[in-house]
């Protein structure tokens, strides 16, 4: 089928996530004091267990219309963004990912609403994530063109019906003229 999204590019996600999440969600425990003993647990297998099961749970591709993307360990996550809605793509780092050499790239929508950071999708880690961005800012141009292109081949097409209609309607009154 001619409409089908065809897949341009597939993004490779960074290993180093699973250190990411590992310190992340280590400095959260931290900062609880509860769970401050639940630190040598998280340290010594469980963070690099669910680090590992995060990563490889990492999808997302772009193709010729959307933007998809899933993740998840306990609650999976899948979203599909149109690249017609994409208002922009920004990158943000803190210390954790600056030391590890990462960047979140954050997707943001026309329409989205400001209860989660303004954003609507957060891709962590994506290796040649510079790339990635002008691909599919590079995409998003190309159908907000071919769209634009579509719109002015149809309004043409609707001025040529119109010449067309007030010819037919000049040659109906003049033979209603000779019938009458």
């Amino acid at each position: 089928m001619e409409n089908e999204p065809k897949l341009i590019q597939k993004a490779d996600f960074n290993p180093k996530i699973s250190t990411y999440i590992l310190l992340l969600v280590a400095l959260f425990i931290t900062l609880s004091f509860i769970g401050i003993p639940l630190l040598l647990v998280w340290f010594l297998g469980l963070g690099q267990y669910f680090g590992k099961r995060y990563y490889k749970s990492l999808r997302c591709e772009l193709t010729t219309k959307h933007l998809e993307f899933e993740k998840g360990v306990f609650f999976k996550v899948e979203k599909t963004i149109p690249l017609e809605n994409i208002q922009d793509l920004t990158f943000v780092q803190n210390p954790i990912l600056s030391y590890l050499g990462l960047k979140i790239l954050k997707v943001e929508t026309a329409g989205s609403s400001g209860g989660q950071n303004g954003s609507d999708m957060k891709l962590v880690g994506i290796e040649g994530a510079h790339e990635f961005k002008k691909k599919v800012l590079a995409q998003r141009e190309l159908l907000h063109s071919n769209s634009n292109e579509n719109f002015t081949s149809s309004s043409n097409t609707v001025t040529d019906n119109t010449e067309i209609l007030k010819e037919i309607k000049k040659v109906l009154l003049e033979i209603n003229s000779k019938i009458n």
